[in-house]
């Protein structure tokens, strides 16, 4: 299991099975967010089985699924109530991790400024400047509000 790093409280993976939970506790996550639609996975990844070992594990579980035509203001608000609400540290989970990199850069494209948002995910392995200017958007929305 690949775990990519863009905070100290938030991290990505690569669809994550059963067997890494375990691996996930011992790292020091408290929370799980699934970003990834059971659609689009193997029976033996879907949610329910991800979430109940999650929770065996003393962790915390939550889901934000979208697929990238359903991504939308709605998806990135949610991502941010869960990031306010859940203990942190927390891992992230989607297809590749680049789904979840997204989500968290437009949840805190108002907080952060926009270069550091893509030097975070960037180093992660996410290469997201094509995005720059929505980020930018976003920021400049949010903070008309």
């Amino acid at each position: 299991m690949q775990i990519n790093y863009l905070s100290p409280d938030y991290s990505v993976a690569p669809q994550i099975a059963v067997a890494d939970v375990a691996t996930i506790a011992e790292a020091g996550f408290k929370s799980v967010i699934c970003n990834r639609p059971d659609q689009e996975n193997l029976e033996t990844h879907q949610i329910a089985a991800i979430k109940a070992e999650v929770i065996a594990a003393g962790l915390e579980f939550a889901e934000n699924v979208f697929a990238p035509s359903t991504f939308g203001p709605d998806k990135i608000q949610r991502q941010s109530e869960l990031l306010q609400e859940l203990p942190s540290p927390v891992l992230a989970y989607c297809a590749s991790g680049t789904r979840c990199s997204i989500v968290w850069a437009f949840a805190h494209a108002s907080s952060m400024d926009i270069d550091s948002i893509l030097t975070a995910t960037t180093s992660a392995g996410y290469q997201l400047s094509h995005l720059r200017p929505q980020l930018e958007t976003t920021a400049l929305n949010r903070a008309a509000v």
